[in-house]
């Protein structure tokens, strides 16, 4: 099978040749790792195994001056300072009336340049799954926009302008997706968005608000993914076992990347309890196996979690944490993904 093949058959909850893999990677660990095995981007993809590729919008740069102390911004108006993504400066709707909220400057989608999403999806020649669409994080935006403890007050206080500070952020983000679509949907197999709900110890919100507030956001952004064909797959750190039930009901396909650590995450009851819905992304722990555990036992513990979640089908293996953290010795992720492509399904198809 091609990986495109394999990821598919996998997305049909049926065996395929193997069980796909799924590599994310921090911008340090996958530089020291071509460094070190002497390899380019895709040089170090194939070394791997890694099953998918990706294409994205052009973002063009902020359309506001950053203040001196700002290493990154949001195309929503938030700067942002710190490792990584960074933390935001400020929360410029943290006393937002819901006048001032619908006259906020709410980006334009239509400066996204998507005109070379076509042709770099085409490169790949139809071997590899292809992920697309806009990451979608109107939850972390959310919290930016107002500052976490603002925004859960306002649930209860003043629903009215958190719901409309999300129809804002999904009218941008169901936009941007759908020019991606428009011009390449029919090269891209799957449409992947991001928003952490959860933390180590369950949802950051109840189940009723998260229903009231989260999922009809969700909702319109797996709606538009199915609209062109394509099946929707959710990045949702930390413990959210309690969530999938309705993420289930408003379609989600898959869901990455499983955290084994968190509270409510046993692979062997999510297996048992939604793996006829989901597809399930990750699962082979981050935290406490690929980062300190030697090589032999991380293919020991690869295989545990690969004859738990393998069988049936609806399975991708990789790391609990998408990004793989420059800590995490190189070795082991070797050892992961060489254990993952050798181990044999028993129903798979050749």
């Amino acid at each position: 099978m091609t990986s495109r093949e394999r990821v598919m058959t996998t997305f049909a909850h049926r065996e395929p040749d193997r069980v796909p893999l799924w590599i994310g990677s921090s911008a340090e660990f996958w530089e020291a790792a071509k460094l070190e095995l002497g390899l380019d981007d895709e040089g170090l993809r194939l070394r791997f195994g890694d099953d998918f590729r990706r294409v994205s919008a052009r973002v063009p740069g902020p359309s506001f001056p950053l203040s001196p102390d700002a290493t990154g911004w949001t195309v929503f108006g938030i700067e942002r300072r710190g490792l990584g993504y960074g933390q935001p400066l400020n929360h410029p709707l943290a006393q937002a009336t819901l006048a001032e909220i619908e006259s906020y400057p709410w980006p334009d989608p239509s400066a996204l340049d998507v005109s070379h999403i076509r042709a770099e999806a085409l490169v790949y020649g139809g071997e590899y799954a292809i992920l697309g669409g806009d990451w979608s994080p109107f939850w972390h935006d959310a919290i930016d926009l107002f500052g976490m403890e603002e925004l859960c007050v306002r649930m209860y206080e003043a629903p009215a302008t958190v719901e409309a500070v999300m129809q804002h952020l999904v009218d941008y983000y169901a936009e941007a997706s759908r020019r991606v679509f428009d011009a390449a949907a029919d090269v891209i197999d799957i449409f992947f968005v991001g928003n952490d709900f959860g933390s180590q110890t369950g949802p950051l919100v109840s189940v009723d608000l998260f229903r009231r507030f989260l999922l009809p956001p969700m909702q319109r952004l797996i709606d538009l993914g199915h609209h062109y064909g394509l099946p929707v797959m959710l990045h949702c750190c930390g413990g959210v076992a309690p969530l999938l039930p309705s993420l289930i009901e408003v379609g989600l396909d898959a869901f990455h990347a499983v955290q084994p650590s968190a509270r409510g995450m046993d692979l062997a009851t999510l297996k048992r309890e939604f793996g006829a819905d989901l597809v399930f992304n990750g699962a082979i722990d981050s935290h406490h196996v690929l980062i300190t555990c030697t090589p032999e036992t991380v293919r020991m513990r690869t295989r545990e979690v690969l004859d738990i979640m393998a069988p049936g089908g609806g399975y991708i293996a990789g790391a609990s944490h998408d990004t793989i953290l420059p800590e995490t010795p190189l070795e082991n992720v070797l050892a992961m993904c060489d254990t993952v492509r050798e181990y044999e399904l028993p129903g798979a198809l050749r």
